[in-house]
């Protein structure tokens, strides 16, 4: 048996450059024959839905309603949905797995800190730390973070890099510094931005956690890539 995961996506009710909701993108990544998906929000550090001015508390219940609302669609037609999240910083993007949004009402100081600061706060607390499409080139993104001494691995495959040339350069980084690597599609709607993407393994994932020993330990069979499929 093959499984097949998104594991970097973003819904309208956490993601401002998103338009589809999280039902929406579970339905579409059923109908795509996805056993299951992590929603990975743009965090309030990054491209966010959520209002900033609003309570810390009410920020967090805000942001986790896409999650929410996909797991909520999922159990009704038989998607898995994981939760995840995409912090960044203006020259990088990390997607985290592994806690839950009690962790993020727990920690109001992650907006404060460094990216070595963060990673080493998120592993602390048992999250992975995956550097998405490291070698991007939009207007904007000024410059790049590169973090190969803290962060657990690559997404070397990113369905939605304009160039495939980015998801070369993320490969070669990954080779250097003999980082595990993963990819996702990055989708953010279920149309025009939708380019499917992420991993295919040979269990099936039950929790973030199976997810995080499946990088970790090397255990992807394919990444999934517009252009090939990559082992």
């Amino acid at each position: 048996m093959e499984y097949k995961y998104e594991t970097h996506m973003h819904t309208s009710e956490g993601s401002a450059c998103s338009d589809s909701t999280a039902a929406e993108m579970a339905d579409k990544y059923k109908a795509e024959g996805y056993t299951g998906i992590f929603v990975t929000d743009h965090f309030f550090n990054g491209n966010t839905a959520v209002p900033r001015e609003l309570p810390w508390k009410e920020r967090i219940e805000r942001y986790c309603s896409g999650y929410e609302h996909a797991l909520k669609r999922g159990k009704e037609i038989g998607l898995d949905v994981f939760f995840g999240f995409e912090y960044g910083n203006g020259q990088a993007d990390f997607l985290t797995y592994g806690l839950d949004g009690e962790w993020l009402y727990e920690h109001p100081e992650i907006l404060d800190m460094t990216v070595p600061e963060y990673i080493r706060l998120a592993k602390a607390y048992g999250g992975m730390v995956i550097h998405a499409h490291p070698f991007r080139e939009e207007e904007y993104i000024h410059s790049f973070t590169l973090c190969p001494r803290y962060e657990d691995g690559v997404e070397i495959i990113n369905a939605s890099n304009r160039l495939t040339e980015f998801n070369d350069r993320a490969r070669a980084y990954a080779e250097w510094y003999s980082l595990p690597v993963t990819g996702g599609s990055d989708s953010h709607n279920t149309t025009g931005r939708f380019y499917p993407g992420g991993i295919v393994t040979d269990f099936k994932i039950t929790c973030p956690e199976d997810y995080i020993a499946a990088v970790k330990e090397r255990k992807i069979l394919r990444i999934l890539d517009r252009n090939r499929d990559t082992d």
